[in-house]
C-alpha cells in the first residue's frame, strides 16, 4: 500500500517535500517511482528510483528535483526545488516488482499507486 503527503500550494521558486509511505512487504525489491498529471496532460513519470540505487528524471524537473528512498525503504521522497507553475498537478507515488526496469518512467511498468496528492503553484 503507498500513501502519499506533503502536497499543498506554494509561489513559484518554492520548494515543497513529498512523501509516499509503504506498508505491506517492502522486502522485495520494489522499483519506486513519482508520477504527475496535470488537468488535460497525460500521466508524466517525473523521477525513479530502482534497487539498484539508479535515477531517471524527467528532462523538465533535472537539477531541480531529488528522489531518494530511507534505508528501511518505508518512504519514498520527492524533494522539489524552484518549483514552476507548469509543476502544479497531482503526484502519485508507485511501485514495481522489479529491482529495476527497462523504462522506468513508463506508468505501464507499475503495479501498485498511490492515492495522489495535490501540488498548487502560483506564479
Amino acid at each position: 500500500r503507498l500513501v502519499e503527503s506533503g502536497g499543498g500550494s506554494v509561489q513559484s521558486g518554492g520548494s515543497l517535500r513529498l512523501s509516499c509511505t509503504i506498508s505491506g512487504d517492502t522486502d522485495n525489491g520494489y522499483s519506486m517511482a513519482w508520477f504527475r498529471q496535470a488537468p488535460n496532460n497525460e500521466l508524466e513519470g517525473v523521477a525513479t528510483l530502482d534497487q539498484e540505487g539508479d535515477t531517471t528524471y524527467a528532462d523538465s524537473v533535472k537539477g531541480r528535483f531529488t528522489v531518494s528512498q530511507d534505508n528501511g525503504k518505508n518512504t519514498l521522497t520527492l524533494q522539489m526545488n524552484r518549483l514552476k507553475p507548469e509543476d502544479a498537478g497531482i503526484y502519485y507515488c508507485a511501485a514495481a516488482q522489479a529491482r529495476w526496469l527497462d523504462f522506468p518512467r513508463d506508468r505501464n511498468e507499475y503495479q501498485h499507486w498511490g492515492q495522489g496528492t495535490q501540488v498548487t503553484v502560483s506564479s
